[in-house]
């Protein structure tokens, strides 16, 4: 029983025939829940799934990743069951400039669903981190394949202190959240992003139209605050976040100067 998928009790298989009844129906943006044991990455899988075809609304998820990675190349792991590990593909028709909008729009709807079920006060770091307090719950990592993008998502749920990857990190179960279940946790995160991508993808990308801007606004941590913008080439810019545009771009208030950035790794700056 050592190496069952039952053989940690307080971290269950998820089951995939109970999540493909609940979310697959006609309609519906989903049309496969696919469960895997261990994979490298599911992004990179789904990715070239999508290349050969699939539809949208695929979703992979795997019990253990062996080789994800966050933003900027990060690799991440987690023992096995300890958290949801899944990507879904999408394939928007919606001008490529409002796609920039796709990682934020599935950080709200991820935030939105781990507040409702779980009862924690979870906050959008720009541009989709998923805190609580200041430390990182889940993060969220898109990219483009063909005509399709994949958005990947990594939640921290049963893992211990000793698990976490690093210090900076924390789990519904170190904060204490109502609901450890990752089955109805992963069901509330689909069941988000489709009601807000059904709106997004009607409104033609435009996220003021939608209320995606004004939702992601509603539950983020870095507009207001002082933050450290690290960019490409090992350059950096300290200042005030001071907003986010149509395009779901970071604006930035520094000596004087108004900046608008498209990527960039935040990391808010404590006031002495």
């Amino acid at each position: 029983m050592a190496n069952s998928r039952y053989s940690d009790l307080d971290r269950p298989p998820l089951n995939a025939a109970a999540l493909n009844r609940a979310l697959v129906r006609p309609g519906s943006l989903w049309t496969g829940v696919t469960i895997v044991e261990s994979t490298g990455s599911t992004n990179a899988d789904l990715a070239g799934a999508a290349k050969e075809g699939a539809p949208e609304g695929s979703v992979l998820v795997a019990e253990a990743q062996a080789a994800g990675r966050g933003r900027l190349g990060r690799s991440w792991s987690a023992p096995p069951r300890s958290g949801l590990t899944f990507s879904i593909l999408l394939r928007p028709h919606v001008p490529l400039a409002a796609q920039g909008w796709l990682t934020l729009m599935y950080g709200v709807a991820a935030a939105s669903a781990v507040r409702r079920l779980a009862e924690v006060d979870v906050r959008l770091k720009w541009p989709n981190d998923l805190l609580i307090g200041e430390r990182k719950l889940a993060g969220v990592l898109a990219e483009r394949a063909d005509d399709a993008v994949v958005i990947g998502m990594g939640l921290n749920v049963s893992l211990k202190p000793d698990e976490l990857p690093v210090e900076t990190a924390t789990s519904l179960g170190i904060e204490q959240a109502a609901c450890l279940d990752r089955d109805p946790l992963l069901r509330a995160v689909l069941r988000e992003v489709e009601s807000h991508y059904h709106d997004w993808v009607d409104a033609k990308g435009d996220a003021e139209a939608s209320g995606l801007r004004s939702a992601y606004l509603a539950v983020n941590a870095t507009v207001g605050r002082q933050v450290r913008v690290e960019l490409p080439g090992d350059q950096a810019l300290t200042g005030r976040a001071s907003g986010i545009d149509q395009w779901g771009h970071l604006q930035v208030e520094s000596g004087g100067e108004h900046y608008t950035l498209s990527a960039g790794d935040v990391v808010h700056v404590r006031m002495a």
